[in-house]
């Protein structure tokens, strides 16, 4: 089983607890569960699809699956960005479907203890404050933690899997 390592008591522990996949969109630092990573490609030639909401690129072939590709800033109502060779894109597995996500950069992948990990201020319950789970403190930086789940509304995965 992906991400389980039995320790010397024969009991498995999960070795990708506590792990998250780091990116950055401009300035932010975010963090994504590594568990829901799937695999990290370079930029390549996406293939628009008509009406689809404007942060779905559109589609991509990656050996043969069709995936669609949700470009993170959009998503996020930031600036686009033109994409370069550091952009990339994170495939990830979310209720059922592989999305790939669209990224500034990757970092790097990291441990961020439970004890380090805070929920994210009471401000105003913006829309774009639903798509972070957490706050990972990482020294003096702070991660975003994303919330895999909430990316995509149950309507919107139901459209993409008829794409698909």
């Amino acid at each position: 089983m992906a991400g389980l390592m039995e320790n010397t008591f024969g009991m498995e522990e999960d070795t990708q607890k506590d792990r998250y996949l780091t990116f950055s969109l401009g300035k932010e630092s975010y963090g994504i569960e590594i568990e829901h990573v799937t695999e990290i490609i370079g930029i390549q030639p996406i293939t628009e699809v008509p009406e689809l909401p404007e942060y779905i690129k559109g589609i991509i072939n990656l050996r043969g699956k069709i995936i669609p590709v949700m470009d993170i800033r959009l998503r996020f109502k930031k600036e686009p960005r033109k994409y370069n060779d550091r952009t990339c894109i994170i495939v990830v597995d979310m209720m059922d479907i592989s999305v790939g996500l669209v990224v500034d950069t990757v970092s790097e992948v990291i441990t961020i203890p439970g004890e380090d990990i805070v929920d994210p201020p009471e401000m105003n319950k913006v829309a774009s404050n639903r798509y972070i789970r957490s706050i990972g403190k990482v020294g003096e930086d702070v991660k975003l933690l994303l919330d895999c789940e909430k990316l995509l509304t149950e309507d919107e995965v139901e459209d993409l899997n008829d794409l698909v």
